[in-house]
């Protein structure tokens, strides 16, 4: 007999239980029907690409990140590492087809080989939604009204909205004449939440090679505070006299006022002007977006994306901006199971039959078929054991409602039902084709 092997996973990889996997569905679920609410329709693309495809698109870091390979053909593939850059090729391959603007979502898993932490794996899973193909400043607004209408339905509590314009930031370095450091120096400011402003400064100046003075007008812009209007106002004063920055700024106070006149008053303050914000992908061109969940923001953004005008260019001569989002499925349930959102179930029926009276196994199958077929979900126990036995199964599993019928309740043409939510046990006729039945369940089911 061979040696067995022992069960683990790989590092930054994770089994998903019942109680992990049901919430996990209805987050996918949520985010089907708020992207299909705004006219986005699904794609799927491959979990392979060709290497070339996939790098050099995000960052150094993401590079560094991909699981990377050598195909049965010979040919070097990559794993992709989120679903913009596969999007990109996706449109520039098939766009004759699709039409402009294309409006797609799309929610599968990625792969990052890199340090596993707080909310952050090797294998995780994005729900992406993109707007291909105009530069309208309406889709920029849609994309923030989509995060909002998404989290406001997953019940994540209160949450913001962080907002910038990579112009904004482009302008000052213009201004500054660090132009030819954009991206290192956008990687290193995007880094001021997770080290701080001292180390930034310090990578500021003496790895990127700018002055004191210079770092000092960066943070300045970085560390803004206040209101949004105020924030912006301060803002253009920074970038005045440079196209990119005072363009950046006009399209911030725009999508702001627009978003403001579409929310209901109380969900205004939940978008905030957020100069820090950088966002470290390569490919950001215009606005930019994180959410942070106001009672956990320490986990890190939950949501996050914005517009990428250049990125099919690497792949087609057409025209093809972009723009859109993310929610990070994965770290959202991290943070919603650290606060105590997620409910521990393990089934996915709200109703529990026993195997109570072992001469009754067609009449609990017709019962549970009646209730099927008016929507109820219902689990019968295979086995007829004991009924407290049964019933510790129903509780751990969390069972909404049992359903108790013996002998008695048989010749009585009676069931039980009982909420095991308050421990109430509730007489119902089972005659008229068991509509009574039905009638208390959902009357328990949503009071």
């Amino acid at each position: 007999m061979s040696e067995r092997i022992k069960p683990r996973t790989l590092k930054g990889f994770r089994d998903y239980p019942p109680e992990k996997m049901i919430p996990r569905e209805w987050i996918i679920e949520t985010a089907r029907r708020v992207y299909r609410s705004y006219g986005f329709s699904p794609i799927d693309t491959p979990a392979l690409e060709h290497l070339e495809i996939l790098t050099g698109k995000g960052s150094d870091e993401t590079d560094k990140q991909l699981y990377r390979f050598e195909d049965h053909g010979g040919r070097p593939v990559g794993m992709r590492f989120d679903l913009t850059v596969p999007l990109a090729r996706f449109v520039a391959q098939h766009i004759q087809t699709l039409g402009t603007p294309f409006k797609r979502y799309q929610i599968a898993n990625v792969w990052r080989g890199e340090n596993t932490q707080r909310g952050r794996y090797r294998e995780f899973m994005q729900c992406d939604f993109d707007t291909i193909g105009t530069t309208s400043l309406s889709s920029d607004i849609e994309m923030v009204l989509v995060i909002h209408d998404l989290l406001t339905a997953l019940e994540v509590g209160e949450f913001t909205i962080h907002i910038n314009h990579r112009g904004v930031l482009n302008g000052l370095l213009e201004k500054l004449g660090l132009a030819d450091k954009t991206v290192n120096i956008l990687r290193t400011l995007d880094k001021l939440a997770k080290i701080g402003e001292e180390k930034v400064l310090r990578e500021l100046t003496e790895t990127i090679g700018a002055t004191t003075n210079q770092a000092d007008q960066l943070l300045k812009l970085s560390s803004l505070d206040g209101s949004n209007e105020g924030m912006l106002a301060e803002a253009e004063k920074l970038v005045t006299g440079t196209e990119a920055g005072e363009h950046g700024v006009s399209q911030l106070r725009e999508l702001i006022n627009s978003v403001a006149a579409t929310l209901p008053s109380e969900a205004i303050s939940r978008i905030q002007f957020a100069p820090s914000i950088c966002r470290g992908l390569d490919y950001y061109t215009g606005i930019v977006l994180e959410t942070t969940l106001n009672d956990l923001p320490g986990i890190g953004s939950v949501a996050s994306g914005g517009r990428y005008d250049n990125l099919a260019n690497l792949y087609t001569s057409q025209q093809l901006p972009g723009v859109g989002a993310s929610l990070g499925l994965d770290r959202l349930l991290a943070a919603l199971e650290e606060l105590g959102r997620l409910e521990k179930v393990q089934t996915t029926a709200e109703v529990f039959i026993p195997f109570f009276d072992s001469e009754r196994r067609n009449d609990y199958l017709q019962i549970a078929a009646k209730l099927r077929a008016a929507g109820i979900g219902v689990e019968f126990f295979p086995d007829a054991k004991k009924l407290g036995k049964q019933l510790q199964y129903a509780n751990r599993r969390g069972f909404r409602i049992a359903l108790i019928l013996g002998g008695d309740e048989f010749a009585a043409a009676e069931c039980q039902v009982k909420d095991l939510a308050v421990g109430e046990s509730h007489t119902v006729a089972l005659a008229d084709d068991a509509q009574a039945l039905i009638a208390k369940i959902r009357n328990i089911l949503q009071p």
